[in-house]
């Protein structure tokens, strides 16, 4: 694939604004996804406080990650996987999982800087990339449904539905038949005029308070910390292990995908600078972030592989975090609106990843494409598992067992490593 800027070339500063206002539209989606369900869990009025943290944290992390960790044009937010982890060790109470959040972080800050993170690399063959490239969009599936069918008081989940067919199938036309800055930028134009119309049809949304502030500072930046018991320590180190997969995944992805040079450096940088960003957030009591691999999605619809682009989504993910009635309006999205501008970032990932097997050969034999096709057919199962067969589980082994993106993995890993080894042979 060809791009028109490199991964260290500076856009023109129109052209970076542009970009970095497609980045910072995936970005915000991605981060209050996570965050809302979270901030559901904290009492009445912290919900805004704690998705002000969480954007703060975002755009330090971003930063850093651009100009110190893996240095490549990677967007990151709230892991997923965490969520689980969390939600599953409520009983045990806040300070207890912060404290998690913070060893977890520690732990994989270590792994990174012993360089033990190289051997997990080898593991990234380009038909385990494909998975992975592929594997978020299956497995984010469950949540762009919640997020199309979310009715409310001015329209059914039927209605919302066919609202968000019908909005999806103008993003994409104008993604193919526009050029240049405005195809460039369809995600954004995509949740203001999606949020407009939407209003239009079904009115309007819930006022915010008369007293939200305009501008604050994030409040409670200090959580409580508790000497968590073996069994949510035990299940949180499992959740690691899980996020560890998806951020060396998503780094390898990316890097393979823009060909970057100095990758061991920069999977074992930007592996450390999320670990240290878990360390904060258990510190403020937040989910911990992940890098997404999402990213090849946006990349391929810019058409820019610049780093630099992610700067101006950081200052944006900055301001918002000192904004209450910003992220207060930003919560008043339609769910429809933001479920189909995912759904198109989604697709375009797809396509990244059909794209890069085809030029990298991993889909030449039928083995290969059998070591693709059943992790994303078994990890889209498990995404859509029924609440009542998850709650079955163990819970110590729930956060691995129920999470798609993480069977996915590890069974194309299993299959290529193991079962089909001798017979598929190098990329084809």
């Amino acid at each position: 694939m060809e791009f028109s800027c490199g991964i260290d070339e500076r856009p023109r500063p129109g052209l970076l604004l542009v970009y970095g206002l497609q980045w910072l539209a995936v970005s915000v989606p991605v981060i209050l996804i996570a965050g809302r369900v979270a901030a559901g869990l904290e009492p009445a009025g912290a919900a805004i406080p704690y998705l002000q943290r969480l954007f703060l944290l975002a755009a330090v992390l971003l930063v850093v990650q651009v100009y110190m960790g893996h240095r490549l044009p990677i967007v990151l937010g709230p892991a997923t996987v965490l969520l689980v982890g969390i939600l599953a060790s409520q009983d045990a109470g806040s300070a207890a999982i912060n404290a998690s959040l913070l060893i977890g972080g520690l732990l994989l800050s270590a792994i990174a800087l012993t360089g033990f993170v190289g051997h997990l690399k080898r593991l990234f063959t380009p038909r385990v990339i494909v998975v992975v490239l592929m594997l978020i969009a299956f497995t984010l599936a469950p949540v762009i449904l919640g997020l199309v069918t979310e009715g409310g008081d001015g329209a059914t989940a039927t209605a919302a539905f066919l609202f968000a067919v019908g909005f999806a199938l103008v993003l994409f036309a104008a993604y193919g038949l526009l050029e240049g800055f405005w195809r460039s930028t369809v995600a954004v134009w995509g949740l203001v005029f999606g949020t407009v119309v939407y209003i239009a049809l079904f009115g309007g949304v819930a006022a915010l308070p008369a007293d939200t502030a305009l501008f604050a500072l994030p409040g409670d930046l200090a959580a409580p910390l508790a000497i968590p018991d073996p069994g949510v320590l035990a299940a949180f180190l499992i959740c690691y292990l899980a996020l560890a997969t998806n951020d060396l995944g998503s780094i390898q992805s990316v890097g393979s995908l823009l060909a970057a040079e100095g990758m061991d450096e920069r999977v074992n940088r930007g592996v450390g600078v999320t670990g240290l960003g878990n360390v904060i957030a258990g510190l403020m009591g937040v989910i911990g972030p992940v890098n997404f691999s999402l990213s090849p999605g946006v990349i391929a619809a810019t058409g820019c592989a610049s780093r630099f682009a992610l700067v101006p989504a950081a200052v944006g993910l900055g301001l918002i975090a000192f904004s209450p009635r910003a992220i207060g309006c930003m919560e008043c999205i339609p769910g429809p609106v933001i479920g189909v501008v995912l759904a198109y970032v989604m697709a375009t990932q797809i396509a990244a990843g059909l794209v890069f097997g085809q030029e990298s050969g991993a889909l030449e034999t039928f083995d290969g494409g059998l070591i693709v096709g059943i992790p994303l057919l078994l990890g889209t199962l498990v995404a859509f598992l029924p609440a009542e067969a998850v709650a079955g589980l163990p819970a110590v082994l729930r956060p691995v067992l129920a999470n798609g993106f993480v069977v996915g993995i590890v069974t194309v890993l299993g299959l290529e490593h193991l079962v089909y080894r001798r017979r598929s042979g190098g990329a084809g």
